[in-house]
């Protein structure tokens, strides 16, 4: 979901364009509510790229009985 994050701002951007500016076609309702989808993922993209981080490393820890 992080590698996305520019993916979905762009996409975001664009069906924000087509579906907003006043625009008038049959499929007008499908580009707004994929607006509104690529906007949630954006910021969930966005959100966990911040709280989340890229490190590999795994900690192995022991559990004790």
């Amino acid at each position: 979901m992080k590698n996305y994050t520019l993916h979905f701002l762009i996409m975001t951007i664009v069906t924000g364009l087509l579906g907003f500016a006043g625009l008038t076609f049959y499929g007008i309702e499908v580009v707004r509510v994929l607006f509104l989808i690529f906007a949630d993922l954006l910021i969930v993209a966005l959100i966990s790229k911040t709280f989340f981080s890229d490190t590999k490393e795994v900690k192995l820890q022991r559990v004790k009985k």
